[in-house]
């Protein structure tokens, strides 16, 4: 998976629209294996970004769960601390 592309789900406070296009961009990035894509592709891959939005979009206000939501700032610092064993503090 794309180190990239946070979970999305059950986060406080909520996904916005930017984060789950940032995500969608990541995805096809990824699949395309090209960062930007050239003129010929640009409609495609836009096209793409576009309609792995809406899928995405729908599966999270499809997701149920009993869990409470997640603390991004918890979160982050847990990252941080998992890069810092793993990378060593800069």
């Amino acid at each position: 998976m794309c180190r990239s592309i946070q979970p999305l789900f059950n986060i406080n406070p909520p996904v916005t629209e930017d984060e789950v296009r940032a995500a969608a961009l990541q995805f096809v990035r990824k699949v395309s294996g090209t960062r930007k894509p050239s003129k010929a592709n640009e409609a495609a891959f836009l096209a793409a970004v576009d309609e792995i939005s809406t899928a995405t979009r729908t599966l999270l206000t499809s997701l149920e769960s009993s869990a409470p939501p997640k603390d991004r700032e918890e979160e982050a610092a847990k990252a941080r601390a998992r890069s810092a064993k793993r990378f060593g503090t800069p």
